[in-house]
């Protein structure tokens, strides 16, 4: 598998409209801690999750493609059997950034999903959490993002 790079996280995090698909309908979910400080952070984060009306006092969609207006980048929170389909969808709306989010077991990531994204030449980050590439984020993360380094699966920046 190809990695991610610096660069495909750095484009991805610049995007200012983003839609989080798969935002839990618990309050107290790592997604919903996420969606929040990303909001905080200034993003316009849109939600996506079809057994959900609102998210933090917003109109949750059912699927990317009635997102109006559009979004920079897809965030999914899935789990990988889903990921699949859900980058499919993805590219149907033209959302031609993913970051299939993952903090620890396999998270998002589908090899499948994965490859059709770079088929279709979509921007992929294929693992990681966004905190790991945030300024100000907590200690935890950082140190999460250390040890990424000293066993060498931090992703680099990208080569000339």
């Amino acid at each position: 598998m190809m990695r991610s790079t610096r660069e495909d996280i750095e484009d991805f995090l610049a995007q200012k409209r983003l839609a989080m698909v798969g935002v839990s309908r618990n309050p107290k979910d790592f997604s919903r801690g996420l969606f929040r400080d990303l909001r905080r952070r200034g993003y316009d984060m849109v939600p996506v999750n079809p057994r959900v009306s609102e998210v933090e006092g917003q109109k949750s969609y059912t699927s990317l493609q009635e997102i109006a207006p559009p979004v920079g980048g897809a965030l999914l929170m899935t789990a990988p059997a889903v990921t699949d389909s859900v980058v499919r969808d993805c590219f149907a709306a033209r959302i031609m950034r993913v970051w299939m989010h993952r903090g620890g077991g396999t998270g998002a990531v589908n090899q499948e999903a994965v490859d059709f994204c770079r088929q279709k030449g979509m921007r992929v980050v294929a693992g990681h959490c966004p905190y790991m590439f945030l300024p100000g984020t907590p200690l935890f993360h950082r140190v999460h993002g250390f040890f990424m380094k000293l066993a060498g699966s931090y992703p680099a920046a990208a080569r000339p």
